[in-house]
């Protein structure tokens, strides 16, 4: 890279750096579909569905805290080739597996391999000038492409070929969104930018981070864990409903799509809306989405449920990530948000496995709300309104 790429090569960066970064979303953004897949192809119990999403994380939070170690020491096109083929091997071998050990190691490998991708996305957009236009280009690109697949999953593929279709069909699109590594950057764009971005990743003791902001990190991880639990057995509550596949793949299409629009719409509002007032409607949305998934008994209920839980738990996501960056002038918390965002995601699905055993869904819906309630009242405490 140079100093000031021309808008074309920049374009290219942008565009080459969203696809990876949508290799590494592809886990968690098909995850309800997947374990719902993985649950009737293989009659698993609500537990090991909840266990093996957690697995899943729990190699994603392997790689993401890996990552800084050594991100700006290897070639990112290699790292790319190498990573695309980890994630689509994984998948493609997860269809042929029949037994339960061998799929929860696979699912590990998937989340460590993605995560490669997520970090580096990340990475390669932090180098560019305009971080606002490459990191909404990025949510835009990944939220397209899982929109696309979501759209065709249950209704085209899980319907007839159950999970090893789609395990395949996802080895598919990530090995077309591999064909990304011929246009990202071998690395830093300087050797300047590269020691300072070494310098920056390293990772820095505790010591040196603003109680403030552990403080931040710890109530996005609570903010999160409830209601990853929840996105997790998303699909079982339409499940449970009779919602037939092809509604079914509207709703987390649309849902999808909808993430998006509340990223674009808590950009435009931007620091208008006070951190205490946003929160408080983060807990009223939610709620509101929450009682229509609980009363829900047929598509409608179920769908506009569903989206309004997801539009309010985006916006509740951007809140929470800006309440960090604010918390660290120097920005080291930020780099711990993708840490907390897998260890949340490792712990959600397997917490709320063990909630759902019992196959009603309440108590899960309960546990989201409490999530989203608890760092509301906690900033009472610590920013009174």
């Amino acid at each position: 890279m140079t100093s000031s790429p021309s808008n074309r090569l920049l374009f290219a960066f942008i565009l080459s750096a969203s696809l990876a970064s949508t290799i590494g979303g592809l886990p968690f953004n098909v995850l309800p579909v997947m374990l719902g897949s993985l649950a009737d192809s293989f009659k698993l119990d609500a537990q090991t569905t909840g266990m093996i999403g957690s697995v899943c994380f729990a190699g994603y939070l392997v790689g993401t805290l890996g990552a800084p170690f050594w991100m700006n020491r290897v070639n990112w096109r290699i790292l790319t080739v190498v990573s695309a083929i980890g994630t689509a091997a994984s998948f493609a071998a997860s269809s042929q597996i029949d037994t339960l050990e061998w799929l929860v190691a696979v699912w590990a490998l998937i989340g460590f391999f993605a995560s490669t991708m997520t970090c580096l996305g990340m990475r390669i957009l932090s180098d560019l000038p305009d971080k606002v236009r490459a990191f909404g280009t990025r949510q835009g690109v990944e939220l397209s492409v899982t929109a696309a697949v979501l759209f065709a999953l249950p209704p085209l593929i899980i319907s007839q070929y159950k999970y090893p279709g789609a395990a395949l069909s996802l080895a598919a699109v990530v090995a077309i969104l591999g064909l990304s590594a011929f246009w990202v950057p071998t690395g830093a764009q300087s050797n300047q930018d590269a020691a300072a971005a070494a310098a920056q990743d390293a990772p820095a003791s505790g010591a040196y981070l603003p109680m403030v902001a552990w403080q931040s990190l710890a109530l996005f991880f609570v903010f999160l864990v409830g209601n990853i639990g929840l996105w997790a057995f998303l699909e079982r509550i339409g499940s449970s409903l009779q919602i037939a596949p092809a509604e079914m793949g509207i709703v987390f299409a649309v849902l999808k799509l909808l993430g998006g629009v509340a990223a674009f719409f808590t950009a435009a509002v931007g620091d208008r809306v006070g951190p205490s007032r946003a929160a408080w409607w983060v807990v009223g949305t939610v709620g509101l989405g929450l009682v229509l998934l609980q009363t829900a008994t047929a598509f409608i209920g179920f769908a506009l449920g569903a989206w309004i839980w997801e539009f309010a738990f985006t916006c509740g996501c951007v809140f929470h990530a800006a309440s960090i960056a604010r918390s660290d002038p120097s920005g080291r918390a930020v780099m711990l948000v993708p840490a907390v965002f897998a260890l949340s995601s490792m712990a959600g699905p397997g917490l709320a496995g063990q909630i759902v055993a019992d196959g009603n869904f309440v108590g899960l819906l309960a546990f989201a709300l409490a999530s989203t309630l608890l760092p509301a009242l906690v900033n009472i405490i610590r920013r009174p309104a």
